[in-house]
């Protein structure tokens, strides 16, 4: 009566795990769910989701994801296969592989930047 399930990945799915400001980690984060980090990750992010750097959220590694907007700091390199959308407050400096890209009037970007076409195979983030 009283039995809990655990839930599957499919409910997972629209589900946001977070970082809190003022917390800082060291180490690589792998998440099939979307993910906001308005704290310091100091390592590689992956996921099939969306990743969210908030304002006060900085990540020093590389990231692969399905789709990326950034209001914070980023320094490594960038995968994504979907799109990346930089605010007017980020700072981006590395490489950048995208998809799609949107940039806001005021963002800070120092990168190299590849655009895939159509016909070229994104990357996986299960790789």
């Amino acid at each position: 009566m009283f039995d809990k399930k655990p839930k599957s990945y499919t409910d997972l799915l629209g589900k946001t795990n977070r970082i809190v400001e003022g917390t800082t980690i060291h180490g690589d984060i792998i998440s099939p769910a979307d993910f906001r980090l308005d704290g310091e990750l100091i390592g590689n992010f992956t996921s099939n989701g969306k990743l969210v750097i908030g304002p006060s959220g900085s990540i020093k590694g590389d990231i692969i994801c399905n789709t990326v907007d950034i209001e914070g700091k980023f320094e490594g390199k960038i995968k994504v296969e979907g799109l990346l959308n930089i605010k007017e407050s980020a700072n981006i400096i590395g490489e950048v592989e995208i998809g799609k890209l949107a940039v806001e009037p005021g963002a800070f970007f120092n990168a190299t930047c590849v655009m895939f076409t159509k016909t070229e195979a994104a990357p996986n983030a299960n790789e």
